[in-house]
């Protein structure tokens, strides 16, 4: 795959996981899909920081993902949340959305470890080498303690199934500085900055 055109458009919703008696509530989350769906979202994205990931089992998270990509039976995209502060973790994680049916996988900067900027370049790096979906990077340090520096970002927008960053600083001049150094390589990128 390469970067040179967007897989993804428009409004995409981060779901969040609904629980009942410490349960995943799969009947709450089938309406959820249904309701984003109906109201017009153009990609789904389960298990984002809204949507419970560090709290979720893997278990319950490769069944959440499964789940939501079956339901919405092709009728939008579904982008995984995949990310993890272990690079093997998060490997394993996109590969098992991969399977599920996943259009696309959402990866969180490593939370914790506060890896260097080659350790963060290392680290997708692994794992769009561990995976044939496209990617988009998550740059939240409010989350993360990590931020992912523009040139890094210069540097993962040269990877092929890497295609957007989802910008969560809150800094507009962050915003404009990596579309300036990716934008003509991630046609995605314009629409993920939030």
């Amino acid at each position: 795959m390469t970067n040179s055109a967007c897989p993804f458009t428009g409004s995409m919703v981060a779901l969040v996981t609904p629980f009942r008696d410490g349960q995943v509530d799969f009947d709450a989350l089938g309406r959820i899909v249904e309701g984003q769906i109906t109201a017009g979202q153009k990609a789904l994205i389960p298990c984002g920081s809204t949507g419970e990931s560090a709290t979720l089992s893997h278990e319950e998270h490769t069944r959440v993902v499964a789940f939501v990509v079956e339901r919405a039976a092709g009728r939008v995209p579904v982008i995984a949340g995949t990310g993890s502060n272990s690079t093997s973790e998060a490997i394993r994680l996109t590969r098992e959305a991969e399977a599920a049916g996943a259009s696309g996988a959402l990866l969180i900067t490593p939370y914790y470890n506060k890896p260097s900027q080659d350790g963060l370049y290392q680290h997708y790096r692994a794992v769009a080498e561990g995976s044939h979906l496209p990617l988009i990077v998550y740059n939240i340090p409010g989350r993360t303690a990590c931020t992912i520096e523009t040139p890094t970002l210069a540097r993962l927008a040269e990877i092929g199934n890497i295609v957007a960053v989802k910008e969560s600083t809150g800094s507009l001049d962050r915003a404009m500085d990596a579309i300036a150094a990716c934008g003509s390589r991630w046609p995605c990128s314009r629409a993920m900055i939030r």
